[in-house]
């Protein structure tokens, strides 16, 4: 397995089964040119098998943190440690961009996502609750 940092808008099209709909154009673009914004796809034998995105959040406070965004792998790819690599490649990167942690969050019904977050060293929060804002995109 090989994990690249993407930066390509036509990587990230290569890899769009991956994401949940099709990648934006505009929004790919916007998200790639972003420093603060990273992209990693693992290959296998040269498919892309898996991904994960990262988004760099800073507080005057805190500090910065890694926020995991997304992890997909391909069905075909499960249970064969992609996503945990993925995460930890991801880790990894916050470790070398100087960020205190690094956070996700999942359905607490998702195991497949808490097995493989914790087998990658991620903690679970007690007792936290996520409260969403969401806008109609006329």
């Amino acid at each position: 397995m090989e994990i690249r940092r993407i930066t390509r808008v036509e990587a990230v099209h290569g890899a769009g089964h991956l994401f949940d709909v099709s990648p934006l154009p505009e929004a790919t673009e916007r998200f790639l040119a972003d420093e603060r914004h990273h992209l990693l796809i693992a290959y296998v034998d040269g498919v892309p098998a898996g991904m994960v995105t990262g988004v760099e959040m800073t507080h005057p406070d805190k500090g910065t943190e890694m926020f995991l965004y997304e992890l997909g792998v391909d069905e075909s790819f499960r249970g064969r440690g992609v996503g945990r690599s993925l995460t930890s490649a991801l880790a990894d990167l916050a470790r070398q961009r100087n960020c205190y942690g690094m956070w996700t969050v999942t359905a607490e019904d998702n195991t497949a996502a808490r097995t493989t977050y914790r087998r990658a060293g991620g903690i679970p929060e007690e007792e936290q609750v996520v409260l969403v804002w969401a806008f109609d995109q006329a």
